[in-house]
């Protein structure tokens, strides 16, 4: 727990392992029980047949929302779930409360599949800076951590993302079509020319932890949920990555970017990228 007058960078220093074990235990008591064995009654469809969520979501929320603020009295939780139930409290990433950012299981149809290629994504963030991260892969058991200015591990250890090989193509994620507008499905087709491999995204955590590890170049994402971008946005940062929006600037959390944006795992990909966006828009 916070003691009085720490600040924000104090707590993380003693307490983002106290974090990593709420972000386990959720996964151990609400995720994993139910991955692979999940009944027909405990899968909904939120705003259609690519927007699922289940109990294990719902349940592993409300686990985190419960654990993180009492590690850190005063913060509060943006939670996917919470935010579909009541969008009014995605608001609170405008203010000055430390805001703890949630998706409980991001890549809910691969977790429904029965498939590992799922996660659960946390980011702590103050004022629209992120300020630390955790990409955690229950089914495969990696975990990876971001502190803003102290650079980004996978199990402990240090990742770059390097930069793309001379001459390659370069392989992107990009968003499903079912998320984009017209306007933005112009800009993705910028993306498909020489030089340039794209293909459909899966877990948005996991696409930003494969750009972290060099596995991955870049993303191209159409939509600004918080929950799905926060901690890989770090965590790409941490690793040496850029990120930038059609405007030139780097996203936003806080909202507003214009669309589509791109993490890359270097300044002059993401620029590279941006330009192919804002070529097709």
């Amino acid at each position: 727990m916070i003691e009085d007058n720490e600040t924000i960078d104090e707590f993380l220093a003693r307490h983002a392992s106290d974090v990593e074990e709420a972000i386990r235990k959720a996964a151990a008591t609400e995720i994993m029980p139910r991955f692979r064995q999940l009944a027909a009654h405990e899968v909904d469809q939120k705003s259609g047949p690519h927007d699922l969520v289940t109990d294990a979501d719902r349940k592993a929320e409300a686990y985190l929302t419960e654990a993180l603020p009492a590690l850190l009295p005063g913060s509060v939780v943006v939670g996917e779930e919470a935010v579909h139930a009541n969008p009014a409290s995605y608001e609170a990433l405008q203010g000055q409360a430390p805001v703890w950012i949630v998706d409980p299981v991001d890549g809910t149809r691969q977790f429904v599949r029965g498939e590992p290629g799922f996660c659960t994504l946390v980011a702590l963030a103050q004022g629209g800076v992120l300020l630390a991260s955790w990409t955690y892969a229950p089914a495969l058991d990696r975990l990876a951590v971001a502190i803003r200015g102290q650079g980004a591990t996978l199990d402990g250890e240090p990742l770059r993302a390097g930069v793309p090989d001379p001459g390659r193509d370069l392989d992107i994620a990009t968003s499903h079509p079912d998320y984009t507008t017209e306007d933005q499905k112009r800009a993705l087709l910028g993306l498909w020319t020489d030089g340039v491999s794209p293909r459909a995204c899966g877990s948005a955590g996991l696409e930003y932890l494969a750009i972290a590890r060099g596995d991955l170049d870049a993303i191209a994402f159409s939509w600004e949920a918080a929950w799905d971008h926060a901690a890989g946005l770090l965590l790409v940062e941490e690793a040496g990555g850029a990120h930038l929006t059609l405007a030139g600037g780097p996203f936003r959390i806080t909202g507003g970017n214009t669309l589509p944006f791109t993490a890359a795992r270097d300044a002059a990909t993401a620029r590279r990228v941006a330009d192919l966006l804002a070529a097709g828009a």
